[in-house]
């Protein structure tokens, strides 16, 4: 008889175990059991550019050199600026001059030193033979002021209209003369100096839209 009792009692131990173990194995089941679904999408994109060009007109750009000025004289020279084609529009066309190292009163008087002038004309500035005069075909109803007449030396400054013309979608191009005048106020102390303006034109880009 005893040896019945303790049979059943290892009995009840195994059986105890065995449920356990099998408890386990059904909560470790749940934990890996889930629907799932997954896509994806891919985005082209890239950066645009912006590239403003300039180049001569009529033969007489920035490349002539200006010498022998005396007061009440005047120098005319003609630019083409575009816009590259495939570049984004502009949102602002600024002009900067600026003098070499060692500048004179040529440049740096504000009242008799050399003034500035930027006129603009729908179609390519011309000249006729044996003159450096810069005429625009319909004058004056093609040409319009861009700068007004200024001390020659300036940094950012707007360029009334070219903006625009940059712009246009059929010819982003602006034709402008600049001009630039020796007072007949510069005195004999402006006789014999030489100085160099450099031009710099500067383009920004259109403002940020939706895409």
């Amino acid at each position: 008889m005893r040896n019945v009792a303790r049979s059943a009692t290892t009995t009840k131990i195994a059986a105890s175990v065995a449920l356990v173990a099998g408890t386990a194995a059904v909560a470790g089941l749940g934990t890996f059991g889930a629907f799932t679904s997954t896509t994806t999408a891919t985005q082209a994109v890239g950066s645009g550019k912006v590239v403003m060009n300039m180049s001569a007109q009529a033969g007489q750009g920035f490349e002539v050199a200006t010498t022998n000025l005396v007061p009440g004289d005047t120098v005319q020279r003609a630019v083409t600026l575009t816009r590259e084609a495939g570049s984004e529009k502009f949102g602002s066309v600024k002009l900067t001059t600026t003098a070499g190292a060692n500048a004179t009163k040529l440049v740096t008087d504000e009242t008799a030193g050399l003034q500035l002038s930027v006129d603009q004309c729908t179609t390519p500035w011309t000249k006729a033979a044996n003159s450096k005069v810069l005429t625009c075909t319909g004058a004056p109803a093609n040409v319009t002021s861009v700068l007004a007449k200024r001390t020659v030396l300036g940094q950012n400054v707007d360029l009334n209209g070219v903006l625009a013309k940059l712009n246009a979608d059929a010819t982003p191009s602006a034709n402008l003369r600049v001009t630039l005048e020796l007072p007949t106020a510069a005195d004999n102390t402006f006789q014999n100096l030489s100085d160099t303006v450099t031009f710099t034109v500067d383009a920004t880009q259109r403002a940020g839209e939706a895409r």
